[in-house]
This record gives C-alpha cells, sequence and structure tokens, in this order.
C-alpha cells in the first residue's frame, strides 16, 4: 500500500524513454521509434500514450515578445494496459510529420515529447529533439530566391493565429535582396504552407521608401503587399531557374 502511495506521488513509478529510429527528419515523413517503459515498485494502469510535435514561437503582449512552447500536433499511440512492477515493456509508433512543423533554422527547435496517461499518479514523460529539414518543395523554393539574390537574415516562429490554420503561429523567412531587387525592396518574409501536391506561399514584399509619397506609405505602413503564390508539384520539378523566373514576375509587380 504504501509503495502505491509512493508511486501516486510519483516515487517509485514508470520511466520512459523514447527513442527515434533518427534524429533528422522532413514534414510530410513518417517518424517510427519505440517507447520504453520501465515498471515501477508497483503495477500500474497506463490509460494511453501520447506523442506530441512541440516547438517554440515568439508572442508579443504589452510591447514585449516572450517566447512559449506550441504543440504542432499530438498522437495517441497506445490502448490501454498494465504495466508490472519491474517490467520492461517496448511500445512502437509511427505517425507522419505534420507539414506545419517548423524547420529548424535560426531559434527554431523542434523536440517529440511523451507522456503515459497514468491513472492515480504523475505522468511521466520524455522530450527528445529532432532536425527538421526542408521538403524537396521547400528546397527548390529557397534555392531559386538564393538564385535572385535573396539572403536569408533570420527565420522564426511568430504568433499568427490568423495565418498558422491548425496552430496558433508560423514561420516566417525573413530575406534581404542582394542583387536583383536591391534598391527596390527592404525586405521579403516568405511563409510556407506545405502539402502532398503543392506548396503555397505567402509573400510579404516589403518595398523600400523612394520621395516623400513613399516614405508616407511607409509610416503607414502601406509600402508592404502580401501576395499568395501556388507551386504545383509538376512546377517545382522544372527545378529552381524556372522557379526563380516565376517569382521574380511576380514580385516584381509589386515594386
Amino acid at each position: 500500500m504504501f509503495n502505491r502511495f509512493l508511486a501516486s506521488i510519483g516515487i517509485g513509478s514508470a520511466n520512459i524513454d523514447t527513442l527515434l529510429e533518427k534524429a533528422q527528419y522532413s514534414p510530410g515523413e513518417e517518424v517510427r521509434g519505440i517507447v520504453r517503459i520501465r515498471g515501477g515498485s508497483v503495477e500500474q494502469r497506463i490509460e494511453t500514450i501520447s506523442l506530441s510535435v512541440m516547438t517554440e514561437y515568439i508572442k508579443e503582449s504589452d510591447d514585449n515578445k516572450y517566447r512559449q512552447h506550441g504543440e504542432v500536433a499530438r498522437f495517441h499511440v497506445s490502448s490501454p494496459f498494465t504495466v508490472q512492477a519491474g517490467e520492461n515493456r517496448d511500445v512502437p509508433f509511427s505517425f507522419i510529420l505534420p507539414y506545419q512543423t517548423p524547420v529548424t533554422i535560426g531559434r527554431a527547435p523542434v523536440w517529440i515529447k511523451t507522456e503515459l496517461d497514468v491513472r492515480g499518479g504523475v505522468d511521466p514523460g520524455d522530450n527528445d529533439r529532432i532536425d527538421v529539414l526542408p521538403t524537396a518543395q521547400m528546397n527548390t523554393i529557397l534555392q531559386a530566391l538564393d538564385r535572385m539574390g535573396f539572403r536569408l537574415r533570420k527565420a522564426e516562429c511568430e504568433y499568427a493565429y490568423k495565418l498558422g490554420g491548425r496552430v496558433p503561429f508560423v514561420q516566417e523567412f525573413e530575406f534581404v535582396p542582394t542583387t536583383q531587387f536591391r534598391g527596390q525592396l527592404d525586405e521579403l518574409e516568405v511563409i510556407f504552407y506545405g502539402g502532398e501536391r503543392e506548396l503555397e506561399l505567402l509573400l510579404q514584399i516589403d518595398r523600400r521608401a523612394r520621395g516623400l509619397s513613399s516614405l508616407f506609405a511607409e509610416a503607414m505602413d502601406m509600402d508592404e503587399s502580401f501576395v499568395r503564390a501556388r507551386f504545383s508539384n509538376e512546377q517545382l520539378a522544372a527545378g529552381p531557374n524556372a522557379i526563380a523566373h516565376q517569382l521574380s514576375d511576380i514580385i516584381g509587380r509589386y515594386c
């Protein structure tokens, strides 16, 4: 009885360790691994094992910015079961890494958070960092922007519940022009909306002030244009040079 009481407050209860098949993934890729459970001093009823894809994003409030954790998605990977005292058990799992998962460029950490829902006890947990690489679709766009002379200045996740869809944040890639649009743009911000068959971009085109009217527009935040562009997998297969020409035409309309 005393051991059961200790387990209920987290002393001598079950422990977990999540083992992933690898440490690098791209959005849309299958994540596989096992949750290794080591039983404690008494048997415990496990209601479910949940895996959450987590990240951090910046939220602004009262002119202050702070970082907070955001859940991209949660997956339940087991039905209820009982783990005996001292028992070792491996629970395999697999899930598709959501397309909303940020790429780990700049200050955008991503980790898999594992939790056991233990009846009448403290839920043990485990956190495992992963690297998230751009998809082939995203790489084509990034290479196209590079060939257009855009240099990546920063990439951050920011609170934007109207733009994030299923999550309250988006990952913004901020570029500065070094050749083609130098002198015409202050910066270009890009948000990726991935999918299985196409890639959608939200472009924030920030024009450089020229003359009094442009200075007035800049002061009133009227120098920015928001443009959506969609590229199918067939279009992206044409390569970075073809995409660079299309992006150049799109951006050029707003300079």
